[in-house]
């Protein structure tokens, strides 16, 4: 299989041209191509690294044109059309962290940017260079491995460039998992979900990356931070939540102990009709206020249930799912029911069991979609947020709303506007937006700028979160500056002058340059 240059996942499984013609069937044209890499435009290179570093860099081509851009709507399009005048001037592959500990070394003597690069699944820009110096695309998918496991205390020392489905390989021998599965997970590291303080699929209890982590090592320009395995500590602000979230901008994330689960053994699911999606939300927070802890509880509305083919008759859909290494799980996975019943909901003849599998297959197959509706010129992406139980039912309407009217004034057309919960907790969840209108051929990055703008404005009106799990990047700055307090703001400035005095890692991420 050979991973796309320009799009999402592997190259083989996407959406041939007819497909993309089907799949946007009242728009006229045909799919546009994608520009080989040999035609793209790329800058001349602008560095080239000492001797000493030479054997783990290149300048050719294609590498540095599938390391400039994240796998972002906007990012999609203009790699589509060859525009890669971003591009970074070298991609080096450290072996070792001694490797990285001296590409810092001369990045700051020569004045060149850093970009630690995990998988490069960024859908914020968080991987692009926007800045006048020469840049350097830190790939560390060479530092992969699985490299201990401490079965009693039941944790695992990984280095951080390891694959997804590589980890879960490593781990499978020993009856481990580490049970964290984003969307991006075939194609994303561990070192990028822990930069990046990513989400997993599971819906309730530890699904953020936060709660796996035992201690990490992390290089930084000044010298390396490794942090005490420990449980828990009260020893004054954590070490690690420094770097949590910290998008490559205060060190390189090179290895940590993560906490891992044994494997699931019992599992089940179902699938459950409403009338209405404030009936569904109901249901949602009586189910995680209960005290069960479902891996899944998502919750799509008549829209997102239609686009996964979940349901046709606008009803509002709760895909619901119970596991375990130790127990059944059949008398949580009743209880649940029994609540969403009390609010209406209608349980789908388990027998079929299609709606959990059709949407699970949709969630996989969606990114394939977006690029194939993008080259067709259709206005597709995705944002996500976060607010309390008090404020979702006012901010979902208002986003729809408002969005439906920003897509009609900028797209002189209707477009789509979709929503489902992704994570849900005791005070809150997370509402994740699709958005699909037509766009104009040449201008569809302005146009998704604009409705994106529009999205966030009201997010911030809401004073809901400007991201739950996509991370801040560089597309994200102006709402997370308006998000942060000042003193804490202040507190981040200082830490980066401190721990990277020449301003080389990833700059313009978190902090405008």
């Amino acid at each position: 299989m050979t991973r796309s240059w320009w799009g999402w996942g592997q190259a083989e499984n996407a959406v041939p041209d007819d497909q993309c013609v089907q799949l946007a069937s009242l728009l006229p044209g045909l799919p546009e191509r994608p520009v080989p890499v040999p035609g793209a435009y790329l800058p001349p290179v602008r560095v080239v690294p000492p001797d000493a570093l030479a054997p783990i860099c290149t300048s050719l081509p294609g590498e540095r044109a599938s390391h400039t851009y994240g796998k972002a709507y906007r990012d999609v399009v203009r790699a589509l059309r060859g525009d890669l005048q971003n591009a970074p001037d070298i991609v080096a592959y450290p072996r070792s962290e001694a490797d990285v500990v001296d590409v810092l070394d001369w990045a700051g003597y020569a004045n060149v940017a850093v970009i630690p690069y995990g998988g490069g699944t960024s859908v914020v820009g968080g991987v692009e260079h926007r800045g006048e110096n020469p840049s350097l695309s830190l790939d560390l998918s060479n530092l992969d491995n699985v490299l201990d496991i401490d079965p009693i205390s039941r944790s695992a020392r990984i280095q951080a460039g390891v694959l997804g489905p590589d980890l879960e390989d490593q781990l499978r021998p020993h009856g481990y998992t580490l049970r964290h599965f984003p969307q991006s997970f075939e194609f994303s590291t561990l070192g990028g979900w822990l930069a990046t303080r990513s989400s997993g699929h599971y819906a309730t209890m530890h699904t953020h990356i936060d709660d796996f982590v035992e201690s990490m090592r992390v290089v930084t320009p000044i010298g390396i931070n490794e942090s005490w395995r420990l449980p828990g500590s009260g020893a004054g602000p954590s070490p690690d939540r420094l770097f949590l979230g910290s998008e490559g901008t205060l060190g390189v994330i090179t290895e940590a102990w993560m906490r891992v689960q044994e494997r699931p053994n019992y599992r089940a699911s179902t699938a459950i009709m409403f009338h209405s999606f404030r009936d569904g939300v109901r249901a949602t927070r009586a189910i995680v206020q209960s005290g069960l802890t479902p891996a899944n509880l998502r919750l799509l509305d008549a829209g997102e249930a239609r686009f996964s083919g979940t349901a046709q008759n606008g009803e509002t859909v709760l895909v619901l799912g119970f596991e375990s290494a130790h127990i059944p799980v059949e008398v949580e996975l009743a209880d649940a029911v029994e609540i969403a019943r009390s609010h209406g909901g209608r349980e789908q003849d388990r027998d079929r069991g299609d709606s959990v599998e059709r949407w699970r297959t949709t969630f996989l197959r969606m990114p394939y979609l977006r690029d194939a509706l993008a080259r067709m010129s259709v206005i597709i992406e995705t944002f996500e947020t976060a607010t309390t139980w008090d404020r979702v039912d006012d901010l979902v309407a208002t986003l729809h709303e408002e969005l439906n009217k920003a897509v009609r004034e900028v797209c002189d057309s209707p477009g789509i506007v979709n929503c489902r919960f992704t994570h849900v907790y005791p005070d809150g969840a997370a509402p994740y937006f699709t958005v699909i209108a037509p766009g104009r051929r040449g201008s569809e990055v302005e146009m998704w700028d604009e409705i994106k703008a529009a999205a966030a404005e009201v997010l911030h009106r809401h004073r809901a979160t400007i991201t739950h799990h996509h991370a801040v990047g560089r597309d994200h700055m102006p709402w997370y500056d308006e998000q942060r307090p000042e003193p804490f703001a202040a507190a981040l400035v200082a830490t980066k002058r401190a721990l990277d005095p020449y301003g080389i890692l990833n700059p313009g991420v978190l902090l405008w340059d």
